[in-house]
């Protein structure tokens, strides 16, 4: 399966049951509502799938199970996020022997690289795959900026193809088309500036709250591609204190809130991550509230 990169594609949280293992029911019921609504694929294994904490026979689980309900509707997308070059190739290798068609991947974890290390490390991975791969590039949160000029070098394998724009600069969009055209496909991976960037020519959305509310998403980016801006932006409007809660250290928290009021998810987190209590989690409670109240009818979009 050719992956197109473009579209919502949500990074989907990973459901554990109260005993602490995976819950591939209330996760079944997720994706269905996810394809149901229209997203163009489907990325695992992110922070808010909180890849971090999941044992290798998860992640093997995991894979397994999201390509079963897809049933080849749409691409899975495995994240790589590793500390070394030969884990970064073995999690790419398993990844595409469990059924993956294709990779988001971050800079090296925990090492700060240069832009030579940086540019080498994605360069290995690369050559050892066949997988079609979309960097990640979020200097905010991992401290590692892939520059239009590492761009230039990586665009010389094939395999790398997109990037999940995480700058939070919304002119970068502009800078990546202006220089690359339609070689680099560009997603923006950050909620709030979901529209900006779809307005600013962006291919794609990865979203977090989409997890919650798939078809508000997918609506979005529909209208904003048909060109129906208006409307876009009114979705957008009522959604954006809903989004804030994927630009916080409790995103993961805050979304699986988000699905359980929409009936997508349970709280359930994975230690040393544990469900938000006092006023913050009334603070955010209330948001998710006032939304679901307020929620908007959506038009007729899936046929634009």
């Amino acid at each position: 399966m050719n992956i197109q990169w473009k579209g919502v594609m949500p990074a989907v949280t990973t459901n554990f049951t109260a005993e602490d293992t995976l819950d591939f029911k209330m996760f079944e019921k997720n994706l269905n509502y996810q394809l149901d609504a229209g997203v163009e694929g489907v990325i695992l294994g992110g922070t808010l799938g909180e890849a971090s904490t999941l044992l290798e026979e998860e992640k093997q689980d995991l894979i397994l199970e999201t390509v079963r309900i897809v049933d080849g509707k749409v691409p899975v997308i495995m994240n790589i996020a590793e500390q070394t070059t030969r884990g970064a190739i073995e999690a790419a290798n398993k990844a595409e022997a469990n059924g993956a068609r294709g990779l988001m991947m971050l800079p090296p974890m925990r090492y700060k690289a240069t832009d030579f290390e940086t540019v080498e490390y994605f360069t290995q991975v690369a050559k050892n795959t066949s997988l079609p791969i979309m960097i990640y590039n979020n200097p905010v949160d991992y401290k590692i900026e892939v520059t239009l000029d590492m761009f230039e070098e990586l665009l010389k394998l094939d395999n790398i193809q997109a990037v999940k724009e995480s700058t939070r600069d919304i002119s970068n969009v502009t800078r990546i088309i202006n220089r690359f055209g339609s070689r680099l496909k560009v997603l923006t991976g950050v909620d709030t500036l979901g529209l900006e960037s779809l307005l600013m020519g962006a291919d794609g959305w990865v979203g977090g709250l989409v997890d919650a509310f798939p078809e508000e998403t997918v609506a979005i980016y529909k209208l904003a591609k048909a060109g129906r801006i208006q409307e876009a932006l009114t979705i957008y409007r009522w959604f954006l204190p809903l989004l804030e809660l994927d630009i916080n250290a409790q995103l993961v928290q805050n979304i699986k809130l988000a699905e359980v009021g929409t009936g997508l998810g349970t709280e359930y987190v994975r230690a040393p991550r544990l469900p938000l209590m006092g006023a913050e989690r009334e603070r955010v409670l209330a948001i998710i509230d006032n939304s679901l109240k307020n929620r908007p009818t959506l038009p007729e979009y899936k046929s634009l």
